[in-house]
């Protein structure tokens, strides 16, 4: 199961923190990945995160977006600064075994519900 939080409108230029609580789940290894899809466009990867730290992230977000792990709590995070109006989307939270080493959302197995992220400008 997973289950984000922490979606809201902003304006531009503000911040915003995604959480995504996870529970259920017994890969050994694995990736941890944040999508975003916007209206009439395709799901798109964000960011996402191995079991041992290492991050990719999409170019749109880098320097702005920083996302991170917590084992201990099985949460997963999004901090969003410097927000653009098009960041507006759906946000939603995945996982899945192995790394991270495609944000493909067809890899992905296990998915939240979303969270809505909107920013104004």
């Amino acid at each position: 199961h997973l289950a984000e939080s922490g979606g809201g409108s902003v304006q531009a230029g503000g911040s915003l923190r995604l959480s995504c609580a996870t529970s259920g789940y017994t890969y050994t290894s694995n990736c941890m990945g944040w999508f975003r899809q916007a209206p009439g466009n395709e799901r798109e990867g964000v960011a996402g995160i191995e079991s041992d730290g290492i991050q990719v992230y999409a170019d749109s977000v880098k320097g702005r977006f920083t996302i991170s792990r917590d084992h201990a709590k099985n949460t997963l995070h999004l901090e969003m600064n410097s927000l653009k109006p098009e960041d507006t989307s759906m946000y939603y939270c995945a996982l899945k075994g192995g790394g991270c080493d495609s944000l493909d959302t067809k890899r992905f197995p296990n998915w939240g519900q979303g969270t809505q992220v909107t920013v104004s400008s």
